[in-house]
């Protein structure tokens, strides 16, 4: 049987998998910022109380989350362990295919909650180029097979092996614009014909 926190717990998953506050989903969805607030999962006598179809059925629309992906959120099957090298590894050849999703047998394994994306890896983060938002020691999961926006934070690898961090401005076919995370460091433009992937950053744990 399914029980309220599950359905609340995916549509928390969803928010944080888009950097959201539950307030900001609701937002995106267009729907009253307070919907999916804490003190409107129970009644005034302590109640669960469900989420409307409705505002579910908004919430996958605007975030591009199948219906089949949030059932996997609520019932727990995207969980298990998931694959994680230090960044500074990651420009190194033979942890990645040609498509950005992690190969071969030198990767550690850790246990992870349910996303929506199997393909999904971490990125352990080294050194301080990407403070303040990425610090030193700082796991970040990384989504090879997620939709790409302006704005979203993104893993970029080039041929030549360099591996960054940025928020994604533009992409086109002449390349990405990226902007740096930390403001100490300069603003990229990478030209496609020197980009192995570019890869969504999901979340972070820190």
């Amino acid at each position: 049987m399914i029980r309220h926190q599950q359905i609340w717990a995916a549509l928390d998953q969803i928010a944080e998998d888009h950097g959201l506050t539950p307030s900001g989903l609701a937002r995106l969805a267009q729907l009253d910022p307070t919907t999916f607030n804490r003190s409107k999962r129970t009644t005034a006598q302590g109640k669960a109380r469900w989420p409307s179809t409705e505002s579910i059925s908004k919430v996958l629309s605007v975030t591009d989350v199948s219906f089949r992906e949030f059932s996997e959120l609520v019932d727990g099957n995207g969980a298990g362990r998931i694959p994680v090298i230090g960044f500074a590894q990651a420009g190194n050849r033979g942890f990645f295919d040609d498509a950005g999703y992690p190969v071969g047998g030198s990767w550690e394994d850790i246990t992870f909650p349910a996303l929506h994306d199997p393909t999904a890896y971490g990125l352990r983060i080294s050194g301080e180029s990407m403070a303040p938002v990425f610090r030193d020691g700082d796991l970040i999961i990384v989504s090879p097979a997620s939709n790409i926006r302006p704005k979203d934070r993104v893993v970029v690898k080039t041929h030549e092996g360099e591996v960054m961090a940025k928020e994604l401005v533009r992409r086109g076919a002449l390349g990405v614009e990226l902007k740096s995370l930390n403001p100490d460091f300069e603003d990229r433009f990478i030209p496609a014909e020197e980009i192995d992937w570019v890869a969504r950053i999901l979340w972070c744990s820190q």
